[in-house]
């Protein structure tokens, strides 16, 4: 994939570790996943170096096998691994997603920032599902029940029929991507997202996208899950179409690099971000971030900064369900033109 000019020009001077050896393939399996958390004492599945790319395999957040044969899917239709990986793993929570890892890159410390290209994403089955339960969602006083339903993937087309007369464009992204908080922090809860990524639940982290997390432990330690094949923002039932995927990562270090949140980039805007269980104190970290990348990375004054985050900046609500909502910036790269122009 070409370099994307945030990694080639902002974190040039980050001192970036790379390795050229071959990518790594990681299946999804009972001993290759993790139920429910981030943790900087997780044990590794695997380690690999600076610069390697990694094709991680994902299950969904579709809930126990059984539900999505009684909901409709063939079980010859429901992956073996995913039975798998039900029946076998006892260890689980505090939260329920599954979480393909963790992968510890070798030259990562605390004080480092961990790049993450997406370099593709590829849905596995051709089906997902929606669910709500009746104490879920941002409305659970107007459902106080639950309902679950299978959607189909027309991977041809690339659409989701989700009812009659109703289709979904497909644009596939996982959910979670994430690495261990720091020690003090211990095992948590995979749900909200935070200062480690996690569960962003961020509709623009697709293929082509470049995640980068501030490093708080030995090894990273990345993990990827909760597949969507397509999701609003908000996801306000508290589930996407959620789907099994597969994905491919190139994994690089930088040192001397300061970043106090995740950021990421598109190949048309960069995206900067907050996470509270306040939505307006999220929306304040946004902007905060976003006036800090403005005078740090584009030399504009603070007032200049505020006043271009007002004019030409979308702060959009990524999800209100995990416990910390989420927000984003898209800052736009065509604001930034040749002094030439």
């Amino acid at each position: 994939m070409k370099a994307l000019p945030l990694a080639v020009g902002i974190l040039a001077m980050s001192s970036p570790v790379l390795s050229q050896s071959a990518a790594k393939q990681l299946l999804a399996t009972p001993s290759t996943v993790v139920w429910g958390y981030y943790w900087s004492q997780a044990h590794p599945i695997l380690t690999v170096h600076s610069g390697d790319t990694v094709h991680m395999q994902t299950v969904s957040s579709c809930g126990p096998p059984s539900e999505l044969i009684k909901a409709g899917v063939k079980e010859q239709d429901v992956p073996q691994y995913y039975k798998d990986i039900y029946q076998e793993v006892k260890d689980r929570g505090p939260g329920g997603h599954i979480l393909t890892g963790p992968v510890a890159i070798e030259e990562a410390e605390p004080g480092d920032v961990l790049e993450v290209q997406i370099q593709s994403i590829t849905i596995d089955t051709p089906y997902a599902c929606n669910v709500f339960g009746p104490k879920s969602g941002f409305l659970p006083e107007d459902f106080p029940y639950g309902s679950y339903k299978i959607v189909p993937l027309d991977l041809g087309r690339n659409v989701a029929n989700f009812a009659k007369g109703v289709e979904i464009p497909l644009r596939p992204f996982f959910g979670s991507m994430g690495i261990a908080p720091p020690p003090a922090a211990g095992r948590i809860d995979s749900a909200p997202p935070g200062e480690h990524a996690g569960n962003m639940d961020n509709k623009e982290l697709v293929a082509g996208t470049i995640l980068f997390i501030p490093v708080h432990a030995k090894g990273a330690l990345f993990e990827v899950g909760d597949g969507h094949a397509g999701q609003g923002n908000g996801e306000v039932d508290i589930t996407a179409l959620e789907t099994f995927l597969s994905g491919t990562f190139k994994l690089t270090v930088h040192k001397n690099r300061h970043l106090d949140w995740p950021m990421a980039e598109t190949p048309t805007s960069y995206i900067l971000m907050g996470f509270s269980p306040d939505l307006v104190q999220a929306t304040k970290m946004a902007v905060r971030n976003t006036i800090t990348f403005l005078t740090t990375e584009k030399h504009l004054s603070r007032d200049e900064a505020y006043m271009l985050a007002s004019t030409a900046v979308d702060f959009d609500i990524t999800e209100l369900v995990d416990g910390n909502v989420g927000v984003h910036a898209i800052l736009p790269k065509r604001l930034f033109v040749s002094s030439t122009h």
